[in-house]
């Protein structure tokens, strides 16, 4: 990354994190507990793809680990970069190497290289000439060569949930170094709300966004006004008749719920006309498929995946009417919210008795004093039981035996799981080898 004036710089660039502590999102890879920001705190580091939509901070994680292992940073587009920059760049890091100082290669938009320029890196990655960190938006199983992959280790970013956007944009308005602190703006919440979905998960859109707003606005507040008139049609299409972004993603929803295909249809249309984001629509359908269809349709879920798949591939054109086949085959499908409710009873049910005792002929007994605790004794293994099915035993502390949540319907695949779910209370009920 090119050094500039950060009093030219947009509020995007100013606003880079410089620490871990700073970082928004992404705490399934950089949370306190986790591996890589142990690694990364120790000033260690190993060759990585980082794959994620735009605006989930792959190039700031890369600057990070930059910063946290004093590695010398060679940086490279590959929209931009060919073979002789590749060269070039190789080169500079065996000159490091010479006086052992470490080089940290970041390769921007790694998959718009080809096989032959991939293969470039190979020798100098496997020799530890260079610690590699690439950057992708496509699915690196698809577009990165199988001998890079085998070199790498693959984190996946997601796009940036609403409290991560939250506390960004107010870090933003209270930041007097690098934000807009000086300016001493506050953002009305509906403004707030409007500018976390349109940003789509996308922290550089929501800032972008948040700065357009505050040119724009002629308070010492932000109101959904600003935001209209910095990013246009959008925020006044959610807004139209006093229709909110809420009010249409739940019409959506509701009406993918309510299996009026022709209904979601027109929702999806009203959202993308506003300038609303197809992913965040996609997001909602994986939501529905769990929520709402369950297992009276699994296919609903992979069809939800696919869709997005479709989408990142292809692009908005192609990809949005991929989440509109999505969205009427999901209207469609046959429902069931049981698994959604068994689900919310037992997470209620588990912080009452977090202190139940696992039965002792539940437990693993991998030593010799937990053999003599009793560990595992009694255990019956299905698989050498008739039907593969210990007919009698119980898997709950013994305190909740007999617990019951989950309750399939007539709807669906989920009509042959209710008849399986009969038969084995059938075969509890006759057996005479009862826990």
């Amino acid at each position: 990354m090119t050094n500039v004036n950060k009093s030219f710089a947009p509020l995007a660039a100013r606003m880079r994190p410089t620490t871990i502590e700073q970082y928004s999102g992404q705490s399934h890879l950089l949370g306190s507990d986790k591996p890589l920001r142990k690694m990364l705190e120790a000033g260690h580091c190993h060759s990585m793809i980082l794959w994620g939509p735009p605006g989930t901070g792959k190039t700031t994680l890369a600057e990070l680990i930059a910063h946290y292992t004093n590695a010398n940073v060679i940086r490279i587009s590959a929209v931009t970069s060919g073979v002789k920059d590749i060269r070039a760049a190789m080169e500079k890091a065996e000159d490091n190497a010479r006086y052992n100082q470490q080089t940290l290669l970041f390769v921007d938009e790694v998959h718009r290289f080809n096989k032959s320029q991939q293969d470039a890196f190979l020798p100098f990655v496997e020799s530890g000439v260079v610690t590699f960190i690439g950057a992708t938006t496509e699915n690196p199983s698809f577009e990165l060569n199988n001998a890079l992959l085998s070199r790498v280790r693959v984190y996946v970013l997601k796009p940036l949930e609403q409290q991560a956007l939250f506390e960004l944009v107010e870090r933003a308005l209270s930041d007097d170094k690098n934000g807009l602190g000086e300016r001493k703006l506050s953002i009305a919440e509906n403004a707030k709300g409007a500018l976390v979905e349109l940003s789509g998960g996308d922290a550089r859109r929501l800032l972008t966004y948040l700065e357009l707003s505050a040119d724009f606005t002629s308070d010492s507040e932000i109101s959904v006004g600003d935001i209209e008139q910095a990013v246009g049609q959008k925020v006044a299409s959610y807004d139209n008749k006093g229709d909110t972004f809420y009010d249409l993603i739940s019409a959506f929803h509701k009406s993918v719920r309510g299996s009026d295909p022709d209904a979601a249809l027109y929702w999806y249309a009203r959202i993308l006309d506003g300038g609303g984001d197809a992913l965040y629509v996609g997001r909602r359908l994986l939501a529905i498929a769990s929520e709402d269809i369950g297992n009276a349709d699994p296919r609903a879920m992979q069809l939800c995946i696919n869709a997005w798949d479709t989408f990142h591939r292809v692009g908005p054109t192609e990809g949005e009417r991929a989440i509109a086949q999505a969205a009427v085959y999901c209207a469609l499908a046959a429902k069931s919210n049981a698994v959604y409710m068994a689900f919310n009873e037992a997470k209620a049910l588990a912080r009452k008795t977090a202190d139940a005792p696992v039965p002792l002929h539940l437990r693993n007994a991998p030593t010799e004093l937990m053999k003599e605790l009793g560990h595992g004794d009694g255990y019956r293994y299905a698989h050498n039981e008739a039907n593969a099915f210990a007919a009698g035993e119980t898997y709950f502390p013994e305190s909740l035996s007999g617990t019951r949540f989950y309750f399939p319907n007539e709807r669906g695949l989920e009509k042959a799981l209710k008849a399986k779910r009969d038969y084995l209370d059938t075969l509890n009920a006759q057996s005479t080898n009862k826990r």
